[in-house]
């Protein structure tokens, strides 16, 4: 007998059992339909692309966290570490196929090889929403409005967007006569939540020096409330009135919508990667800011001249659902209704196989997800079965099948008599509120 394969998982990489999995696809499918009534466009790229796109904007960190190697025809590849990136690469090489401004989103996995902790895997799910083709305040405005409906769509009400511009800091560096040392700087700042304060001060100073390290701490520390910090921005770095003033419309739209409550204006926030270069978010449940952002993004207006000559101007930002359902099993808010099946159709007859299948597939045209079972048993086990699946509503086919009786599992009670379409009727009051 040939020796057997320990079954085993990559470091970084995990199976979903069907809980879980539902939760996902609850929370994807969620999101895809908030996405969508807001006007944004499904799309997908593919999970491989040339080393030379995906490498084009990283920088650094993100370049040594790439899965890459060569095909079997020699190709130099890797694999999708982002979907801002190769939506970048799509708009260059779909662009005259697509009205501008083009507003998209798109959900699926990417890889990157970094080192695992709490919520951050190898593999694991972004959802994407962008709008490519507008430099305005609305267009930043809609994406924080979205991420905002976008949480609530999904019961987290409990987070807080941080956002900032990264212009005006990249005029405070000019002023300050660091701007050739800014990528270092932005990255240091970038680490303040991971590593504190102290440990950032050490890192600027070697970089720039005391001094211009106490302007920096000055400026990315918030103030009492949003109008107070952008008033300190102002002060601190008095070139970028442009770009404050985008911040401050912003924050205008925010109060008039009635969100500004959850809108924190955050100088500290700077986003690590290199293509961004406007306004900056970065989102965090309130009672779990450890777990670090839920949801980043921001405005990258230069991104696609790596691969086509047209202006391109962007901005959005990505949930991140693994951590963000890492964040809600820890505060115990996801949602435990989530189940598979409605009903399961009992077998106890075998030469009534097909009239099994009938009934559960008349059951499924009324919108019900009802699960069959396969072999003939007592009830008792089959009973037992449906309670470990989850399912509540057991199916018991009467005679030679023209009338059922529905059972509720968990209280043990039965309505007999009746016909397919009333038992339908009967489950649906039974699973109301369940979702998929």
């Amino acid at each position: 007998m040939a020796e057997l394969i320990e079954p085993r998982l990559l470091k970084g990489f995990r199976d979903f059992l069907p809980r879980d999995e539902r939760e996902r696809q609850r929370i994807e499918q969620t999101l895809g339909r908030t996405f969508a009534a807001f006007g944004f466009e499904p799309i997908d790229t593919p999970i491989l692309e040339y080393t030379e796109i995906l490498l084009g904007k990283g920088g650094g960190e993100t370049d040594k966290q790439i899965y890459r190697f060569d095909d079997q025809g020699g190709r130099d590849v890797a694999m999708r570490y982002d979907l801002t990136v190769p939506f970048a690469r799509f708009m260059a090489l779909h662009l005259h196929d697509l009205p501008l401004p083009f507003k998209r989103f798109h959900i699926a996995k990417v890889f990157r090889g970094e080192n695992t902790q709490r919520g951050r895997y190898r593999e694991f799910v972004q959802c994407d929403f962008d709008i490519v083709g507008s430099d305005s305040a609305s267009a930043d405005f809609e994406i924080v409005l979205l991420m905002d409906r976008s949480f609530r769509a999904i019961g987290v009400d409990e987070v807080r967007i941080h956002l900032s511009h990264r212009g005006v800091f990249n005029s405070l560096l000019a002023g300050l006569g660091v701007a050739d040392r800014g990528e270092q700087v932005l990255r240091a700042v970038d680490k303040l939540r991971k590593i504190g304060e102290a440990e950032v001060r050490a890192q600027l100073e070697e970089i720039t020096g005391t001094a211009v390290t106490d302007t920096i701490m000055a400026y990315v520390t918030r103030g009492p409330d949003n109008e107070s910090t952008l008033e300190s921005m102002r002060k601190l770095a008095p070139d970028a009135e442009r770009d404050l003033g985008r911040l401050g419309e912003v924050l205008q739209a925010a109060r008039t919508v009635g969100i500004s409550d959850r809108i924190v204006l955050d100088p500290s926030i700077t986003r690590g990667l290199d293509y961004y270069t406007g306004i900056v978010f970065e989102t965090f449940l309130t009672a779990l800011p450890e777990i670090g952002s839920v949801c980043s993004g921001g405005r990258y207006d230069n991104l696609a001249s790596l691969y086509t000559k047209e202006r391109l101007p962007g901005v959005g930002t990505s949930i991140g659902l693994d951590r963000l359902m890492a964040g809600l099993e820890e505060l115990s808010v996801a949602d435990t209704q989530t189940g598979g099946a409605d009903a399961i159709v009992l077998c106890s007859d075998g030469t009534l196989m097909g009239r099994y299948h009938a009934i559960a597939d008349e059951l499924r045209t009324a919108g019900l997800r009802i699960d069959v079972f396969p072999e003939c048993r007592k009830l008792g086990p089959q009973y037992t079965f449906a309670e470990k699946k989850g399912v509540p509503v057991a199916v018991i086919v009467e005679g030679a099948g023209d009338t059922v009786t529905v059972r509720e599992l968990q209280s043990r009670t039965n309505t007999g008599g009746l016909t397919v379409g009333d038992a339908a009727a009967v489950i649906q009051s039974l699973t109301a509120g369940r979702a998929l």
